[in-house]
């Protein structure tokens, strides 16, 4: 099929979702994609559609013979550029679900400016699609409102973030996309080098060591809206190239990074959401944060915490008694309005605490005005009235223990099991919910590895009165870092980092890199840092995760414009492929991957 050149004459004056009923008697021509068309006794209405709505336009044979009879043509996700008068709809044809409901165009004449092929599924109905289908035709998929909305509010988050920190006095800098590969942390995506045969360059996992190296370059507040590449197990919130916004600024600490951000994430929620952030945000230590809620990035939705009733069970014979002598820990969980669960649901939850690890989890309940369980039996009359004081239960309530001989573990299991329940008995409250969670401890220990690793980045600094530890006893730091937490979702995180060489050498002996290895992986930083090294530290935010959660989206793949599937493909482009031959041969490199079956 021919179509039409598009001239001037068919340039829109209107877009598709602009008319209103003040715009009544006015010559316009629309463009657009036909989203839906109707034959009504001889009367074609169809819906034209672009990025900012639709607007219903009327072919009338008895006005308009000529492109009525070609209207009969037309077929969904046809491009067209229709011209008319625009009237207000019939009284009772009125269309309240559309800003542009109470008006239509009477077609004067069209021109078909490019058919489409049957499409996959209607991008009405995209949400019932199976994902990978929808990521192989991204651009139909792309023509529904969700993710047009999706794509401004990403657009509008990222102009708003420039805008910011210029404000601020920070210097936006690109910092390389192929760096040297330190094999720490997750996977590197590498890049062979042609010029540099057995040689290969790192897709960069973060900017981190380059924002340093530009504080040491006295560039002062540095920003990025920076590429990142991991080659990680995918999951909703995870992809093998995302963004971050990423910062670092020099002579600063911790208050000052807070400071700043604050500010900033309550403008962009206000920009994108018309949402009211209040500041100061709440903060928490991870200590804190874990001994009350279970989690290092705890849901503050919920208004259930965690309480330690090692107490309880500190006197006389019980099956905890021998854990708690070990230096092991029982906590508890108050479920209000919690004694209506019935005997499965409960059977549930104890169900799924083994899951998670647990040996077993416990309940109490208050029934004629006496407390009930079945541990009671083995708790003297003083251990269940320290229990039900420190749990403040009721007769309408149920208390959940749990106890484990590592204390951080027996907090993470009834901390998953308090988000559990609070989102089955819709115990969260609506609204954001910000938090700093701060003092992480430095390092973690690896059973794989049998040493310490750095729970954030080797390049963290410690908490100065813990300095003392590094060597003794690694596993009391505690670390100048912070996350920002968002309705249990942690947003991002940084730190103040080491600015002393030796500092970093003690660090690097900790974690059981050798002089000579940490000479091989980072040379050139341990020689910057030997230049003359301000105090600085830095932040940075998933940007896909912000979006993802200011639009309720249920993964970043629904915020990002061309993602990865959960295979780490690209369904649209095929991507990964095979390369021909020569071109590996020209980098040197033989392949021992197993033969395709092209079938």
């Amino acid at each position: 099929m021919i179509t039409a050149g598009y001239t001037r004459e068919w340039k829109r004056t209107l877009y598709c979702g602009e008319p209103r009923a003040e715009h009544s008697g006015r010559i316009v021509v629309l463009n657009g994609w036909l989203r839906a068309r109707r034959d009504l006794g001889g009367i074609i209405f169809i819906e034209l559609w672009d990025h900012t709505g639709v607007t219903q336009i009327v072919f009338n044979p008895e006005l308009i013979p000529e492109a009525h009879a070609r209207a009969k043509d037309l077929r969904s996700e046809y491009v067209l550029a229709a011209r008319g008068t625009l009237r207000r709809r019939p009284e009772g044809t009125e269309n309240p679900s559309l800003a542009t409901g109470e008006v239509e165009l009477m077609a004067e004449d069209f021109i078909l400016l490019s058919p489409s092929k049957l499409p996959p599924f209607d991008p009405e109905d995209a949400d019932r699609v199976n994902e990978d289908l929808r990521m192989k035709y991204r651009y139909i998929d792309m023509r529904r409102e969700g993710m047009q909305r999706n794509l401004r509010v990403r657009s509008r988050i990222v102009q708003y973030t420039r805008n910011y920190f210029d404000r601020n006095g920070f210097l936006d800098v690109e910092t390389p996309m192929m760096t040297k590969s330190t094999p720490e942390g997750a996977r590197d995506y590498l890049v062979p080098s042609r010029v540099n045969p057995g040689d290969f360059y790192a897709l960069p996992q973060s900017p981190q060591i380059f924002k340093q190296i530009l504080m040491i370059s006295g560039c002062d507040r540095y920003i990025q809206i920076a590429r990142c590449f991991r080659d990680e197990d995918l999951r909703a919130d995870r992809q093998p190239e995302f963004t971050q916004i990423d910062l670092e600024m020099s002579f600063i600490t911790e208050e000052d990074i807070m400071d700043l951000i604050e500010p900033f994430m309550a403008g962009v929620f206000k920009e994108t959401a018309g949402a009211e952030i209040p500041t100061p945000m709440p903060r928490l230590t991870w200590r804190e944060a874990m001994e009350r809620f279970g989690s290092d990035k705890p849901d503050m939705r919920i208004d259930m915490e965690i309480v330690d009733v090692s107490d309880a069970f500190s006197v006389g014979e019980n099956p905890f008694s021998a854990l708690i002598a070990g230096g092991g820990a029982v906590k508890g969980l108050l479920v209000p309005g919690g004694g209506s669960l019935s005997r499965k649901e409960i059977t549930d939850l104890e169900g799924r605490a083994k899951e998670l690890g647990s040996a077993g989890m416990a309940n109490f309940q208050i029934r004629d005005g006496a407390l009930k369980g079945p541990l009671v039996k083995f708790m003297s009359d003083e251990a269940q009235s320290r229990l039900v004081k420190t749990s403040g239960i009721t007769s309408s309530d149920i208390f959940f223990i749990m106890a484990d001989k590592a204390w951080a573990r027996a907090c993470a299991m009834l901390g998953q099991i308090r988000l559990e329940i609070a989102r089955d008995r819709g115990l969260m409250r609506d609204g954001w919910k910000f938090l700093w969670v701060t003092e992480f401890p430095l390092f973690e220990w690896d059973e794989e590895s049998r040493r310490w690793s750095p729970v954030h980045h080797p390049f963290t600094a410690p908490m100065d009165e813990d300095i003392e530890h590094l060597k003794s006893d690694p596993g009391r730091v505690r670390s100048r870092a912070y996350d920002l937490v968002l309705n249990g979702v942690e947003l991002g995180g940084g730190s103040i980092r080491i600015h002393n060489p030796e500092m970093q050498s003690v660090v690097f002996d900790a974690l059981d890199i050798s002089p000579e290895l940490a000479r091989e992986r980072f040379g050139f930083l341990l020689d910057a840092l030997s230049s003359g090294t301000p105090p600085h530290g830095g932040v940075a935010f998933g940007l896909d995760r912000l979006v993802m959660m200011i639009c309720g989206a249920k993964s970043i793949r629904e915020v990002m414009a061309f993602p990865k599937n959960q295979k780490a493909q690209c369904p649209l482009t095929g991507a990964p492929s095979g390369v021909d031959k020569p071109q590996l041969e020209q980098l040197y490199i033989l392949s021992s991957a197993p033969e395709r079956d092209e079938g």
